[in-house]
């Protein structure tokens, strides 16, 4: 088991200045580690809201950091934002008297797949998976590819399990289209998982229009009664819709065996600090 207490821990979001929902996720899973007392401290930091990238390193005591990227893939925001803002120059960073550790994000994490199938399990309990069309639905662009990369492997990976009748990647902005669902799928039953890290404006508001499931946009999440009520009768089938996979409380976990990994992978590269 991971145990770093002379150590600091920072969960990097993305953040949103219009949506109070974005960093929710984010604050839960650091709370929770924090609670396990893993590390001596754990911060959160965010690109649209604070504290942001560019102050969060002064807010570490410690000198040993890791910093690992709650995003569910590798793109822009991780090869370039991060450590622009953060002044990184590789996986192993020596600044201003501190080992800078940047981890892989939580997205590449292995078991991510294990827990797409229990999000999907827990949104249509007792509904035979094999008379199912499962759909993972990121957010997708014609402009970069990469974006689509992470949900077209784990669709592949469940697909390889043989547990559902069909499985699919949709995407809001490029094809197969997610408001296109019901022309490929063929199942009585469909299950959307979205593939974000925190229920925003896409999972909330976009998503289920393009679903059919309302006719506007709507609240924000927090602004909401009632979550939403599953199944849903849309197009002639039946409609399971399930909140984002980020807010699994299991990723937590992930975020613990990012730093856990760090530490294999680079168990050779820790220069000592210089006194």
């Amino acid at each position: 088991m991971l145990h770093k207490p002379e150590s600091a821990l920072i969960i990097v979001g993305h953040g949103s200045t219009v949506n109070p929902d974005s960093s929710a996720p984010t604050f839960d899973h650091a709370e929770a580690i924090q609670r396990k007392g893993t590390f001596r401290e754990v911060h959160c930091a965010f690109w649209k809201e604070e504290p942001s990238l560019r102050q969060v390193l002064h807010m570490v005591d410690s000198e040993d950091v890791y910093i690992v990227p709650n995003f569910i893939s590798e793109g822009y925001f991780t090869r370039t934002v991060i450590p622009r803002e953060l002044e990184l120059s590789g996986p192993l960073t020596l600044q201003d008297g501190r080992r800078l550790k940047y981890c892989e994000p939580v997205g590449n994490h292995e078991r991510m797949c294990e827990l797409l199938l229990k999000r999907a399990a827990e949104v249509a309990p007792g509904v035979p998976t094999k008379e199912c069309s499962l759909l993972i639905v990121g957010h997708g662009t014609n402009l970069n590819d990469n974006s689509a990369f992470a949900a077209k492997r784990e669709v592949d990976r469940i697909r390889e399990t043989g547990l559902y009748g069909e499985v699919f990647n949709t995407y809001m902005e490029e094809a197969p289209l997610v408001n296109e669902w019901d022309s490929y799928t063929t199942c009585p039953n469909v299950v959307v998982v979205p593939f974000f890290i925190a229920d925003g404006l896409h999972s909330y508001q976009d998503i289920p229009v393009l679903l059919g499931i309302e006719q506007d946009t709507g609240l924000a999440a927090s602004q909401r009664d009632i979550f939403r009520q599953n199944p849903y009768h849309l197009r002639g089938r039946t409609l399971y819709y399930a909140s984002a996979i980020g807010t699994e409380p299991l990723f937590g976990e992930l975020i613990l065996d990012q730093a856990a990994l760090f530490d294999l992978q680079h168990s050779n590269a820790t220069p000592p600090l210089e006194t």
